[in-house]
């Protein structure tokens, strides 16, 4: 028993020693180097007609019905019906104030006509007793008593004073009166242009299209999309009626694969789900700058655009809307080597690989050219038939302080993220 416990430990470390001396490795191959970099996006129009919630003044709605996304319209098709019950409330009001102003100058009218008619009696009474008055104070002395004479002549400086009075009057009541009537006249303008202006808010409750194309829903900022029962707000991005004969991929990489990517870099892209569908096109935007996507995560993305070809379009019956798969390549060059990230060995500022020579394992310094996420480039230090380790002691031994890593934003400020070069 204790002589099989030997021999197991002993097959134990020869296992052991062998795996020690025969790690895995790859053997490096001349050929083109093509660092990649993989991404999904969707279809959109770089041309697209964009369609707003109906009605004006930033007025509620609530979205009633809408067409399938990704349907087929022609021109004058109902795209989107919204139903507006405060809209409908606050016209109702506005036609009510329209009507009690209405009231209020036919009341006011009624009064300023009586009033006019009141003056204008007196007015009337004061003239015939003015007659009277001024008849006494030219008759003859001896015709009548001279105390009689007195009184009228009184009567009549008297009576002509108050028939200026009245006059004086009666022109300021008119005055008042045609000023109180011009204020309800302003107030009734306003008020029939904010009926109007409600009359039309609440008739525009149907979207149509304004041309052939397909319904693409918008997105908030939030990355929500329109839904039947939700409230929106007049002139608010309800969607879109792109044109099909310039689609683009939109996609979006994060910060530290993006940084080698450029405008006119190769994209081979293909429908989600439909690998046989891949044609080639290239990068045609670029963000300046990266940005978080949402709220819950820290990691920013840059966003990028790559162009449809039309023959694509035919071909596969690309749609705006549609899942897209993207391997945007971060570098590519002629002839030459690529080695894993995983056999490399950062070490005081350089960086190394084990290559296995007649049974040894030997270590040597090797500059980097493109870097991608997975390979790099080997400009210096390797030949094609190399055996490179795949699992370096270095790494082994202590992973965390000797395992090569990509380089951080601050440090691929200079070149970008997917390339940079070691010297």
């Amino acid at each position: 028993m204790k002589w099989i416990c030997v021999l197991s430990l002993l097959a134990l470390a020869a296992c052991s020693n062998d795996a020690t001396r025969n790690p895995p490795v790859e053997v490096l191959k001349q050929g083109p180097v093509a660092l990649r970099v993989s991404a999904s996006g969707e279809v959109r129009s770089a041309k697209a007609t964009p369609l707003a919630v109906p009605g004006q003044g930033w007025s509620q709605r609530q979205l009633e019905w809408m067409v399938a996304e990704g349907s087929q319209v022609k021109k004058g098709d109902l795209v989107a019906r919204f139903v507006a019950p405060q809209g409908e409330l606050e016209l109702t009001k506005a036609e009510l104030d329209l009507r009690r102003n209405v009231l209020a100058r036919i009341g006011k009218e009624l009064e300023l006509a009586t009033a006019q008619d009141k003056v204008g009696a007196e007015i009337a009474k004061v003239d015939v007793d003015l007659g009277i008055a001024e008849r006494y104070a030219g008759a003859e002395l001896g015709m009548f008593a001279r105390n009689e004479i007195l009184d009228a002549v009184q009567d009549a400086a008297f009576l002509g004073f108050k028939h200026q009075t009245l006059e004086w009057q009666k022109q300021q009541t008119g005055v008042r009166g045609g000023a109180e009537l011009a204020v309800l006249d302003s107030q009734r303008a306003t008020y029939g242009l904010n009926a109007q202006r409600r009359r039309e808010d609440v008739a525009a409750l149907e979207l149509y299209a304004p041309h052939d194309g397909v319904f693409v829903l918008s997105t908030d900022w939030g990355g929500e999309k329109p839904k039947v029962g939700a409230s929106m707000w007049a002139g608010q991005e309800f969607g879109a009626l792109p044109e099909l004969s310039s689609l683009e991929v939109q996609f979006a990489l994060t910060q530290l694969d993006a940084q080698g990517v450029k405008v006119g870099a190769r994209v081979k892209m293909h429908a989600l789900g439909r690998p046989e569908q891949e044609f080639v096109s290239e990068v045609s935007w670029v963000a300046g700058a990266a940005q978080s996507r949402s709220r819950q995560n820290p990691v920013k993305y840059v966003l990028m655009k790559a162009t449809v070809p039309a023959a694509a379009v035919a071909k596969f019956q690309l749609v705006p809307g549609q899942g897209m798969a993207a391997d945007v390549f971060t570098g590519e060059s002629g002839e030459g080597l690529s080695v894993p990230n995983v056999a490399l060995i950062a070490d005081g500022g350089k960086t190394f690989v084990e290559v296995r020579e007649g049974g040894k394992l030997v270590r040597r310094e090797v500059e980097l050219g493109a870097r991608g996420t997975a390979r790099s480039e080997a400009l210096k230090g390797l030949k094609a038939g190399d055996a490179v380790v795949l699992t370096p002691a270095a790494n082994a031994a202590n992973p965390d302080a000797k395992r090569f890593s990509a380089p951080s934003d601050g440090a691929r400020g200079g070149r970008g993220g997917g390339m940079r070069r070691v010297g």
